[in-house]
């Protein structure tokens, strides 16, 4: 298979860590996420304006010395805005390999809830309920070529990745 850049976007709980993780084991890839960074970051009380983009800037330090090897990679962050997904397209660009971005949601805002509440309940880093509603009113769509999945239809999305991404 070819090299790849695989970029999974969308709010916390969603289901991108779930999708990220089988896509990489289907492909043999890297999977890097950027939550162990920004938790790392504000454990060194590394927060505040810039602390965000500093987690993704060394999330794609990582990605490119993992395609600088040869190893496809799947890139698991929210990608909220579209000054940060520039970095993917930058990225590819360099590295010479395909990007493909896939945004997730979940269209049934009760279970995205639940979802968040039960994630927060069992890690108290994450994100809450609140902090995610918050998260969602500064979340910029992304537009342009992409796949967009929607975690709430009863039908497993991998093997549609897959094929979109092959």
């Amino acid at each position: 298979m070819t090299q790849l850049l695989v970029v999974f976007a969308g709010l916390p709980g969603v289901g991108k860590s779930t999708l990220a993780g089988q896509v990489g084991v289907a492909l043999g890839a890297a999977v890097l996420t950027v939550d162990p960074i920004e938790r790392a970051l504000a454990r060194h009380g590394l927060t505040g304006p810039g602390s965000g983009q500093a987690g993704y800037d060394a999330l794609a330090g990582l990605a490119e010395v993992q395609l600088g090897l040869g190893t496809s990679v799947v890139v698991d962050a929210a990608n909220p805005a579209a000054g940060t997904r520039g970095l993917w397209f930058e990225l590819a660009e360099r590295a010479g390999v395909p990007l493909r971005l896939i945004e997730v949601y979940c269209g049934d805002e009760a279970e995205l809830r639940r979802r968040v509440e039960a994630r927060h309940a069992a890690d108290p880093l994450a994100p809450t309920w609140e902090q995610t509603r918050q998260r969602g009113t500064g979340y910029e769509p992304l537009i342009g070529p992409r796949l967009v999945v929607d975690t709430t239809i009863p039908i497993d999305p991998l093997p549609a990745i897959l094929r979109y991404l092959t």
